[in-house]
C-alpha cells in the first residue's frame, strides 16, 4: 500500500498531517492546564487551543465550524451569539450588535464612532455619563463595549474548554497593531470580565510573522531575511516589514531565531466592510429607482439589513465571477428584488478605495528603511486579500509574484496560540524570540523653571517610533527639590500619522504623575557628605504594548571613608547594588531592554543630541540624564573616600487621562450584569435539556413497548403502567407542562425511569448474557488446556521440572469442574424462566465466576514465570598420576569458576521469558486470557 493512499491521496490531508507533526515537534507538553488564543476580528473570531499531549489546533464552535461571527443579539430575554445572532439580526437589526472591536477604548466623540453610526444607522448609541464611552441601548437594557466583548470572549472560552476537555483561564489575544493604550486597556478589562487572564496582547502581524517563522526555522541563518506581510481584513488594512535572523543569546549562548518588526503601515478604514457598505448602498439606490414601492428602502432597518447581507454574499461571489445576480425575496413591502451586478461595476464603486491599497506597504518600507528589491516575498493574509482587484494592484506595485502560502484566516490565531504555550507554565516550546515595534512615540513632559523665573516645558522621548519592545526606560529629574508632576503623552505623531489618523487615535495625553514627599526625603538626607543625584522614574512598555510607570526613587550619593564604614553599612551598600534598577551609565535616557540588545540607532542619535543640548544649557548633568552610583571614577583616583549609593522610594500617584478605566463600582456592576445573563442562559439550557430528555424518553419507551424484544421482558401490569405514565406525561407536556421549569421536567423523568428501568434491565441481561457465556466458555477451554500441560510440571510428572505442587493442580482442576457444572445448571434453570420474570443468571454472576477462574490460572502462570531450574554442580575431573598437586588444585578452581559462571547466566537467559518445555519438546502455552507478559496486563471481566 502506498503511503499517500492512507489519506485518500489528498494534498489537504497531507498538509494537515504535516502541520500536526510540526506542531508536535515544536511543542512538548508538561504538567499544566490548557491555554487558548483568540483572534477577535471585526467580523469573525478564531480560537486556538493547546493542551498537554494535544498539538495546537483550532477549536470548533457548536456548528463544527472553525470561525464564529463576532455578533451578539438580545431578544425577549434571550441572548444569541454567532450564527444564531446573525440570523436574528436580519429580522431585528437593532437588536444585533456586530463589528464591535473597533469601538473599544473610544469616546462618544471619536470619528470612528461617527463612521460606525453612518454605516449602521439603526443602532441606538448613547454616551456613558461617567466614562464618555459608547453604550448600546436595547430597550430598557444598556450594554457597554467591554460587556459585549466580554460575552464574546466567554463564548470563545466555552468552545476552547469543550475542545480540550479542560478548564481554561489563560489566553493570548490578537489585536490590531495600531491599537493605542486606550483600546488595549479596554480589551484587557473585557477579558477580566470574562474571567480570563491575558498572558499577552499580540499584534496581528506579529502573530502572523511568528506563525510563518516557526515552520521555517531551518531556512534562517545569521543573515537577515526580510518579508512584507500584507493584511486586508473586514475593517482595516495593514502592511508590516518583518525580519528573520539567527542571533546568539548573550546570556545562554544559544543561537535562537528572532522575528522582529521593522516597519508598519496601516489604513484603519480600508477593508471589506467599506466595500460591502458601498455595494449595499448601491443595491438600495437601484431598488428605489425601480419604483416598486413608495417607501424609501434606506428608512427601513430590516430592508437595510437584508441588503447588507446580500451585499456581503455578492462581494464574495464577484471575487470568483465576472457577474452575478443580487436576489432578495420580499425586500420591502413584500416586493422582491433582483439585479445583475458585474465585477466592473463593483470595482467602480470602490475605485477610490483601490487607490489606497499600496499606501500601507510604502509607509512600512519607509519606516523600516528598506526597499522592495531586498524583500524576499510579499505574503498575503486576511480574508479580503482574495479580491482579484486587490491582488492585481499589489502585484503591479511590487513587480513580483505574491506569496499565498499562508492560511489567510487562521495564521494569526495559530501564531498567538504558539505564543500562549510559550508563556504558559505547562509547556516547553522551541524558543523563537519576538520583538515588536512601537507605532506611536511616547514622551515625558515636565516643567522647568528658567533663569527669569518663567516655567518652560521640556519634552523627552521615552519610546521612539519603531523602537523594539518590550523594554524599560529610566529618566532622571535632577533639578526638582519640591513636589512636582509630569505628564506622559504621545509624541511627534505628525511625523508618523496623518491628521485623520491622529483624530482616530483619540486623546493624545496618557497619564499625569504626581510626586509627593520630595522635599521631605531631601531634607531627611541633608548632610555634608551626601549629594543628591536626582529623582529617577522607571517606565515599562511590556510585551502587550501597555505603558506603565514602574516606580520612582530618589538617588543619593554618600561619601564615606573606608575606615568609618561599618559592617552594617557595607552590607546595606551591597544589597542596594544587588537590587538597584540603575544601569550605572551616564546616558540622557537609560535603556534596560529584556532583549539585552542596544536601542535603535535613531534613538541613540536622538538621545546623544539631547545630551549635548542639556550640557550646553546647564554645564552640568542634563535634566534627563542618569548618573552612576558606584563611584568608580573616585575609586580609580584614590582608595578613599568611598561613594555609597542610597535610594529612597518617592510616593507617586498616576492619573489616566485618555479614558477612565473600567474599575470600582462600574466594574462590579458590569460583572453582575454579565453573571445575570449567564445564569439566565444556563437556566434556559438546563430547561431545554430536561425537556428534550423527557420527550425523548417518552417516545422511546412507547416505541420499545411495541417491539417484541422489549415487550417480552415486561409483565402486562408493567407494560400498562409504562404506557399510562407516557400518555399522562405527553398530555401534560402539550397542555400545562409547556411552561414548566427544569426541575419539574427532571422529576417527571425520574418517575418514568423508575417504572421502566426494571424492564430495560431485564432486556439488557437477556441481550448481554450470550456474549458473557461465550467468554466464560473460552476461558474454561483455555484453563483446561493449560491444566493438561501443567501436569508435566509437577514432581510426580517430571521430577526435574517440579514447578507446581499436586495440591495446586488439584485446586485448579476442582475450580474448572465446579465452573463447568455451575454454568450447565444455571443455564438450564434460566431457560425455564420467562423473559418477563426476575433474572436468575445475571451477567455479574458470570463475570464473578470468570474472575475466580482467572485468579487461579494467573497464580500458576506467575509461578511458572518465576521458576528457575536447579543446576547440579559438575564434579571435578580426575587427577592423572603425572599431574602435580598444584596443577590439580588449579584445574579444580577453573571448573568451579566455570560452574559459577553458568549459574549466574541462567537468569539472564530467561529474560526472554521462554517457557520451559516438556520432555517431548512441546512448550506450555497458556490461553490468550492468561498469557504472561513482563507486566501483568490481564483485565478482569
Amino acid at each position: 500500500m502506498k503511503r499517500h493512499n492512507w489519506f485518500g491521496g489528498g494534498s489537504a490531508a497531507c498538509l494537515l498531517l504535516a502541520t500536526v507533526v510540526v506542531f508536535a515537534a515544536l511543542l512538548t507538553p508538561s504538567d499544566g492546564a490548557a491555554v487558548m488564543s483568540v483572534d477577535l476580528g471585526s467580523e469573525w473570531m478564531k480560537i486556538g487551543v493547546v493542551s498537554p499531549g494535544v498539538p495546537m489546533e483550532i477549536a470548533l464552535n457548536k456548528e463544527s465550524k472553525r470561525k464564529t461571527p463576532t455578533t451578539i443579539a438580545f431578544r425577549n430575554g434571550d441572548r444569541l451569539i454567532g450564527e444564531d445572532a446573525q440570523t436574528l439580526g436580519v429580522r431585528f437589526p437593532a437588536n444585533n450588535f456586530g463589528y464591535l472591536v473597533d469601538l473599544l477604548g473610544k469616546t462618544i466623540d471619536n470619528p470612528m464612532v461617527d463612521l460606525y453610526r453612518k454605516r449602521f444607522p439603526y443602532y441606538d448609541i448613547v454616551e456613558d455619563p461617567t466614562r464618555k464611552t459608547v453604550v448600546f441601548r436595547n430597550g430598557d437594557e444598556q450594554y457597554t463595549i467591554e460587556e459585549l466583548i466580554a460575552q464574546l470572549l466567554q463564548v470563545a472560552k466555552g468552545y476552547a474548554e469543550e475542545s480540550t476537555g479542560q478548564s481554561i483561564t489563560e489566553c493570548v489575544l490578537v489585536v490590531p497593531g495600531f491599537f493605542g493604550q486606550a483600546e488595549r486597556q479596554a480589551l484587557v478589562s473585557a477579558a477580566r470580565l470574562a474571567n480570563l487572564k491575558v498572558l499577552q496582547l499580540i499584534n496581528d502581524y506579529t502573530a502572523v510573522g511568528l506563525n510563518y517563522g516557526i515552520f521555517r526555522r531551518k531556512e534562517f541563518n545569521e543573515t537577515a531575511q526580510y518579508f512584507v506581510f500584507y493584511d486586508m481584513g473586514a475593517y482595516k488594512t495593514t502592511a508590516s516589514v518583518i525580519s528573520y535572523q539567527l542571533v546568539k543569546d548573550k546570556a545562554t549562548k544559544e543561537i535562537l531565531p528572532v522575528v522582529q518588526v521593522l516597519g508598519v503601515g496601516y489604513d484603519r478604514t480600508l477593508g471589506g466592510l467599506e466595500m460591502q457598505v458601498r455595494l449595499r448602498d448601491y443595491l438600495g439606490q437601484q431598488f428605489n429607482k425601480m419604483g416598486k414601492t413608495k417607501t424609501d428602502v434606506f428608512t427601513n432597518p430590516r430592508a437595510m439589513a437584508k441588503l447588507f447581507k446580500e451585499a456581503g454574499r455578492l462581494k464574495n461571489v464577484l471575487s470568483a465571477n465576472t457577474e452575478h445576480y443580487a436576489q432578495i425575496e420580499g425586500l420591502l413591502d413584500e416586493q422582491d428584488f433582483r439585479l445583475l451586478v458585474t465585477r466592473d461595476q463593483f470595482e467602480e464603486l470602490c475605485k477610490d478605495l483601490f487607490a489606497r491599497i499600496t499606501a500601507p506597504i510604502d509607509r512600512a518600507l519607509s519606516l523600516s528603511g528598506l526597499t522592495l528589491d531586498i524583500v524576499n516575498q510579499v505574503v498575503l493574509f486576511g480574508g479580503n486579500t482574495r479580491v482579484p482587484k486587490v491582488q492585481e494592484i499589489l502585484k503591479a506595485h511590487i513587480k513580483q509574484e505574491l506569496a499565498k502560502n499562508l492560511n489567510a484566516d487562521e495564521a494569526a490565531c495559530m501564531g498567538a496560540v504558539y505564543r500562549a504555550a510559550d508563556l504558559a507554565t505547562g509547556f516547553k516550546v522551541k524558543k523563537f524570540v519576538v520583538k515588536d515595534a512601537v507605532l506611536y512615540p511616547i514622551q515625558v513632559v515636565f516643567g522647568r523653571e528658567g533663569e527669569s523665573g518663567n516655567t518652560r516645558f521640556v519634552r523627552r522621548t521615552l519610546f521612539g517610533a519603531m523602537n523594539s519592545y518590550p523594554q524599560k526606560k529610566v529618566i532622571t529629574f535632577n533639578k526638582h527639590t519640591d513636589d512636582f508632576e509630569f505628564t506622559v503623552d504621545y509624541a511627534d505623531l505628525e511625523s508618523v500619522l496623518s491628521k485623520d489618523e491622529i483624530a482616530n487615535l483619540g486623546s493624545l495625553n496618557l497619564t499625569k504623575v504626581s510626586l509627593t514627599e520630595v522635599a521631605k526625603k531631601l531634607n531627611a538626607n541633608k548632610a555634608d557628605n551626601v549629594e543628591s543625584k536626582g529623582i529617577k522614574a522607571h517606565f515599562v512598555l511590556d510585551d502587550s504594548g501597555l505603558f506603565s510607570l514602574a516606580n520612582v526613587e530618589l538617588v543619593l550619593e554618600k561619601t564615606v571613608k573606608e575606615d568609618d564604614e561599618s559592617t552594617l553599612q557595607k552590607l546595606g551598600n551591597t544589597i542596594s547594588k544587588l537590587f538597584s534598577g540603575d544601569s550605572g551609565e551616564d546616558k540622557p535616557t537609560s535603556t534596560e531592554e529584556p532583549s539585552k540588545e542596544d536601542s535603535s540607532k535613531e534613538e541613540q542619535k536622538e538621545d546623544d543630541k539631547k545630551s549635548d543640548e542639556d550640557k550646553s544649557n546647564n554645564g552640568t548633568n542634563a535634566e534627563n540624564s542618569t548618573v552612576s552610583g558606584d563611584g568608580e571614577g573616585a575609586k580609580n583616583k584614590t582608595e578613599k573616600p568611598k561613594i555609597v549609593t542610597i535610594k529612597e522610594e518617592i510616593p507617586s500617584r498616576v492619573e489616566v487621562l485618555y479614558l477612565s478605566p473600567l474599575d470600582g463600582p462600574q466594574y462590579e456592576a458590569s460583572l453582575s450584569k454579565i453573571k445575570a445573563l449567564n445564569d439566565v442562559e444556563e437556566s434556559k439550557k438546563r430547561r431545554e435539556t430536561a425537556l428534550n430528555a423527557l420527550e425523548s424518553f417518552v417516545i422511546d419507551a412507547q416505541v420499545k413497548l411495541d417491539e417484541e424484544e422489549y415487550s417480552s421482558c415486561a409483565t402486562q401490569e408493567e407494560a400498562d403502567a409504562i404506557r399510562k405514565h407516557c400518555s399522562e406525561i405527553s398530555e401534560w407536556l402539550y397542555e400545562d407542562g409547556s411552561d414548566a421549569d427544569a426541575e419539574t421536567y427532571e422529576k417527571k423523568l425520574d418517575e418514568l425511569r423508575t417504572v421502566a428501568n426494571e424492564v430495560y434491565a431485564r432486556h439488557w441481561e437477556h441481550k448481554e448474557r450470550p456474549e458473557a457465556l461465550s467468554a466464560l466458555k473460552k476461558m474454561i477451554e483455555g484453563a483446561d488446556g493449560f491444566l493438561d500441560k501443567a501436569r508435566n510440571f509437577t514432581k510426580e510428572g517430571n521430577p526435574e521440572k517440579d514447578v507446581f505442587t499436586q495440591v495446586e493442580i488439584d485446586t485448579l482442576e476442582r475450580v474448572i469442574k465446579e465452573t463447568i457444572e455451575w454454568e450447565k445448571v444455571e443455564v438450564q434453570e434460566q431457560k425455564k424462566i420467562a423473559r418477563n420474570e426476575p433474572v436468575r443468571l445475571t451477567v455479574k454472576d458470570i463475570t464473578d465466576k470468570m474472575a475466580l477462574l482467572d485468579r487461579e490460572v494467573k497464580y500458576l502462570v506467575n509461578k511458572l514465570k518465576l521458576w528457575r531450574p536447579k543446576v547440579k554442580p559438575t564434579p571435578p575431573p580426575k587427577v592423572e598420576k603425572n599431574t602435580s598437586k598444584e596443577e590439580a588444585e588449579q584445574n579444580t578452581e577453573e571448573v568451579v569458576a566455570e560452574e559459577e559462571q553458568v549459574i549466574e547466566e541462567t537468569p539472564n537467559q530467561s529474560k526472554g521469558e521462554a517457557t520451559p518445555s516438556s520432555e517431548d519438546g512441546e512448550e506450555i502455552k497458556p490461553s490468550k486470557t492468561e498469557e504472561p507478559s513482563d507486566e501483568d496486563q490481564h483485565t478482569e471481566l
